[in-house]
């Protein structure tokens, strides 16, 4: 059990359970001929895939060397595909072994591999997320439980089911779970997500000026910046989409790891293999992505070709690359967030515990990542659930059709009544980003929300960005 240190601590827990348990009440709509209608025909899809996978020699092999192939265990899975049969792996475990963790796999671009893992997919959207759904349903509707109790970071959690685990990354298992669910009849879901909070929330911690400067200056991009030191470009264009690419490349493959603390080499391949889609080894012209197009011929400029020609020939050397750029990132880029960070472990180190912004208290066994990243995470979500209280008090008071129905980290998911959309808006962007900081004085970087919009009687699926 976790327990809050002061007064608006314990209050802010108080209301949120209370504000949560308003929108467990009221609950997503589910589409249930559509979810044992997608169950059936996942059955069928992963039949076919698991027919054609024990048809490929690899399949074969794997059973005659092993016995009996189980393509469930990652453990006999490796000892084949590293042991047997000698593949270099994409990255190795924290004790020293092959991974057979999905990206790792993905890396390796196995045909066989790649279709072991569409079935592992489909096989996850079918027997837990559909199938919750279904097996939660009442009078076609679900209603997730949100938890205050349960996670060490003071975040919240959700079970029966799991509303903050549907998938997200994979595009295909997003929309198959999403597509199964809707708002009220005659009513649209609306999502309520604030921009970098954790980012921000970190930067009212350490302070540090290069990232205030950022998160200050409108016209500044951290993301674009990194992206033109690691790629090393002149300038980065986003209606390019290998530019842009390039700049998520930068935004999730190196900047907010190092924020959480991962290190350069895993930072280099994430970025070189799965974001530029380059080979482990040497490099040759014309393989990854696409970045340009030379000339008025329109012929396809690849990241090989760049970094060839800036010197950068190997996957190796992009390794050495991206090492140099991390010692700059900590040591002249943002020397006062790193410096923050040994502070803040050598405090923890000699009190044993560490206080939040949000009056609460995180304490027991911690690595140093887990040191500096709990009480941003927390505070973080405090934020979204001093909103979320907020909102749902305006929405009692005003009795508003329109509800709060979920909770994802950052996020809050609303079921609207049309008539009432530029109302919401503005009121939840008022209180999201002036109310807010407004209150807790001890934020320092202004607050952004984004929001995305469903049309009336369409699925989660179907959100676009909201301009009012």
């Amino acid at each position: 059990m976790l327990n809050p240190d002061t007064k608006e601590a314990y209050e802010l827990f108080h209301n949120g359970i209370l504000a949560l348990s308003r929108a467990e009440q009221q609950g997503f709509r589910v589409d249930v001929d559509y979810v044992l209608s997608q169950k059936k025909h996942l059955t069928r899809r992963i039949g076919r895939l698991e027919r054609k996978f024990k048809d490929s020699n690899f399949y074969k092999h794997w059973e005659h060397v092993m016995k009996k192939a189980d393509i469930n265990s990652n453990q006999k899975l490796g000892h084949y595909i590293y042991n047997v049969k000698k593949i270099k792996p994409a990255k190795l475990t924290t004790t020293g072994k092959g991974s057979t963790d999905e990206e790792a796999l993905k890396q390796l671009n196995i045909p066989e591999l790649n279709d072991l893992l569409d079935i592992r997919k489909l096989k996850k959207v079918r027997d837990t997320y559909l199938d919750a759904f279904h097996r939660e349903q009442v009078d076609g509707y679900i209603h997730p439980f949100f938890n205050l109790h349960l996670v060490k970071t003071y975040r919240s959690s959700s079970d029966s089911p799991n509303f903050q685990n549907i998938p997200k990354r994979d595009e295909e298992a997003m929309s198959l779970c999403r597509r199964a669910l809707y708002p009220r009849p005659e009513h649209q879901l609306m999502e309520i997500d604030y921009s970098g909070l954790e980012v921000r929330i970190a930067a009212c911690y350490h302070k540090d000026p290069t990232m205030l400067k950022y998160l200050n200056d409108p016209c500044s991009d951290m993301h674009t910046d990194m992206a033109k030191q690691i790629f090393m470009l002149d300038k980065i264009d986003k209606s390019i989409a290998g530019h842009d690419t390039l700049r998520q490349a930068a935004k999730n493959g190196f900047v907010f790891p190092e924020f959480y603390g991962d290190y350069y080499k895993n930072c280099a391949e994430n970025m070189a293999c799965n974001w530029g889609k380059l080979p482990h080894g040497t490099w040759k012209k014309d393989q990854g992505i696409e970045i340009d197009y030379i000339d008025k011929m329109f012929k396809p400029y690849y990241l090989s070709n760049h970094l060839i020609s800036k010197g950068i020939k190997s996957y190796d050397a992009f390794v050495e690359h991206v090492r140099v750029i991390e010692q700059d990132f900590w040591g002249k880029r943002f020397k006062v967030y790193a410096k923050w960070k040994d502070r803040w472990w050598e405090e923890y180190k000699q009190k044993g515990y560490i206080h939040t912004y949000t009056g609460f208290t995180c304490s027991g066994i911690m690595s140093k990542n887990d040191c500096i990243n709990y009480p941003v995470q927390g505070a973080a979500f405090h934020c979204l659930l001093w909103s979320l209280i907020k909102i749902d008090q305006v929405i009692q008071k005003e009795h508003w059709d329109t509800q709060i129905i979920g909770q994802i980290h950052d996020s809050i998911i609303l079921d609207v009544n049309p008539n009432e959309l530029k109302k919401v808006w503005q009121t939840i962007h008022y209180i999201t980003c002036e109310d807010l900081p407004g209150t807790w004085k001890w934020i320092c970087v202004p607050l952004e929300v984004d929001a995305e919009i469903c049309e009336v009687d369409t699925s989660w699926n179907t959100k676009t960005k909201y301009k009012e």
